[in-house]
């Protein structure tokens, strides 16, 4: 059975997640404080984290800095009424997606799903395209003998591209797959974290499709 750790503050809120996740056939368990939220987190036992900032003993961005340096790659989804601002910086240290709150259950339900979708899609432990490799542990890039350091933005755009190797891929979807649903279609952030990973792992490794999208060539 799927385990989704709930790491909430809000005993309330905590409370109405797990009830509707555990009659959506989910197996759950609901941590209320940053410590105990770092034990769970780094165990090997959930398949995806619900993750609230605001948390007592240990805020949850330091959290999630420190289970991706342990080299967990589960998912994690935010649950947040931050600013905008530090919903970025929370991205950046490696969360999948976020909400704000308050939210619809039916929506972090198909949200939920989806995640674990695309990682029970195909679990390798890494992907390597062109003499490009991603290690989905440790989360960390390599071209050739060099290693690429890339925030979690950027590690989650190249994985994008490197599970759909050849294939055009526009802007809408790199949208919706890497940063959720909630973000304006109009938006340049595509184009920026494009020219991010070419510049960290060279200018040809992503190509532009005139009108179409962006593709990472499989040769």
């Amino acid at each position: 059975m799927t385990r989704i750790l709930i790491v909430e503050d809000d005993p309330l809120i905590g409370a109405f997640v797990q009830k509707g996740l555990r009659q959506s056939g989910y197996a759950t368990e609901i941590a209320h404080d940053g410590m105990t939220a770092r034990r769970l987190g780094l165990s090997d036992d959930f398949d995806l984290v619900i993750m609230d900032l605001g948390l007592p003993e240990r805020d949850g961005l330091r959290v999630i800095q420190e289970i991706r340096a342990a080299g967990r790659a589960v998912p994690i989804l935010v649950l947040t009424g931050l600013p905008e601002r530090d919903v970025v910086t929370c991205l950046e240290s490696g969360a999948d997606d976020y909400m704000r709150k308050p939210f619809q259950f039916d929506e972090l339900l198909a949200r939920i799903r989806t995640r674990l979708r695309h990682v029970g899609s195909a679990n390798p432990v890494a992907l390597t395209v062109a003499g490009v490799q991603l290690d989905l542990r440790t989360r960390r890039a390599s071209v050739g003998t060099r290693t690429v350091e890339l925030t979690g933005r950027e590690f989650s755009l190249l994985e994008t591209f490197l599970r759909h190797p050849d294939q055009v891929l526009s802007r809408e979807q790199l949208l919706s797959q890497v940063w959720g649903f909630s973000f304006d279609p109009g938006t340049n952030v595509v184009n920026v974290y494009i020219n991010a990973l070419r510049k960290k792992l060279g200018a040809d490794v992503i190509q532009t499709v005139r009108g179409a999208g962006y593709r990472l060539p499989a040769t």
